[in-house]
């Protein structure tokens, strides 16, 4: 499953300046709202989610990542948005939740099934895996780059 099939041109959101993965989460799931890829309920779902079972993902090297995400039913076609932010933005770490992740990378999920999202998610894991790839892409000065790094 390639990650670059999914995402969604109109949803990757570079440099942005957010003060909350609220604000985060709000802008992403606005994006592939305004594109038709999820329902109406799908970023209250996304909050409540993250607030319950956090995504944040520290990655062991310069930057970390934030994986949010829902339930299938929150979606009506499956696409990802993407955000680089211009500082670091703090969500809570996916294993020990009371445990801060300042992120610098975001990848919002919007499957529509429950197999897909297991699949992205491995496919996700395994490009944040490569301190490389996350450099260049918190660095992308363009979408077009973006596209090229996840190619």
């Amino acid at each position: 499953m390639n990650i670059s099939d999914y995402l969604c041109k109109e949803a990757v959101i570079l440099g942005l300046n957010a003060a909350s993965s609220e604000e985060v989460i709000r802008e992403l799931g606005g994006k592939l709202h305004d594109q038709g890829f999820v329902k109406e309920d799908f970023i209250e779902a996304a909050l409540e989610r993250e607030a319950n079972m956090p995504t944040g993902l520290p990655l062991g090297g310069e930057y970390n990542a934030a994986i949010p995400h829902v339930d299938i039913e929150y979606v009506n076609k499956s696409a990802l948005g993407l955000a680089t932010l211009k500082d670091d933005v703090v969500f809570y770490n996916m294993v020990e939740d009371d445990v801060e992740v300042p992120c610098r990378l975001v990848i919002m999920l919007a499957l529509d099934k429950p197999k897909s999202q297991i699949e992205m998610l491995q496919s996700v894991a395994t490009v944040l895996q490569n301190p490389e790839i996350i450099q260049n892409l918190v660095h992308a000065k363009t979408t077009e780059e973006i596209f090229e790094i996840l190619s």
